[in-house]
């Protein structure tokens, strides 16, 4: 069978545990899911086992998959929960160690005239933990509670790191695009 089969022909073949269906939702869905890896990562070895990791998982994981909602939003959330997963057991520094600091309300305008490429550096050389923050919260949207529930910190840390992550890009855009 050929890559260009529907996802529910390769989904129903994947619990049926045949090869051929593995391989063609791996080479269909790999180069997403490894730009979600990366987003968390920072590193592309890092990224590249955490693909590897979440792609066990969701062959491991299929049978659970019942159709509910789309197939790439359930893939989707393997590959974040993998990454999360990979990042809370490596930090060795409390995520809620960090002074409470004041939210205001500011546009990314500024970041709208930078490539996606500079961006995707730009983010992927953040801090880890404001990188993670970042990431959850302004490309996956989800609320700084629901961030505060999956990384088990307070919500205003959550915003805190958040916050930090603009300013850092903030700066780095300022130092490195004269254009802006």
């Amino acid at each position: 069978m050929s890559i260009e089969n529907s996802d529910s022909e390769l989904i129903a073949a994947c619990k049926r545990d045949e090869m051929w269906a593995k391989k063609a939702l791996y080479e269909r869905f790999a180069p997403a899911m490894y730009s979600i890896c990366a987003r968390y990562c920072g590193r592309s070895d890092a990224a590249r086992d955490v693909l590897q990791d979440a792609f066990i998982k969701v062959f491991t994981k299929i049978a659970e998959f019942r159709g509910d909602g789309s197939f790439e939003g359930w893939l989707r959330r393997v590959f974040v929960t993998t990454a999360l997963e990979r990042f809370r057991s490596r930090r060795e520094v409390p995520l809620d160690i960090y002074l409470e600091e004041t939210i205001e309300n500011q546009e990314f305008s500024i970041l709208e005239k930078l490539s996606a490429d500079d961006l995707h550096k730009m983010i992927s050389e953040l801090p880890d933990n404001c990188r993670t923050v970042f990431n959850l919260y302004a490309i996956e949207d989800y609320s700084h509670k629901e961030i505060a529930q999956m990384l088990n910190i307070k919500e205003v840390t959550s915003r805190s790191y958040f916050f930090r992550a603009r300013e850092i890009l903030k700066t780095k855009i300022r130092e490195n695009y004269d254009y802006l």
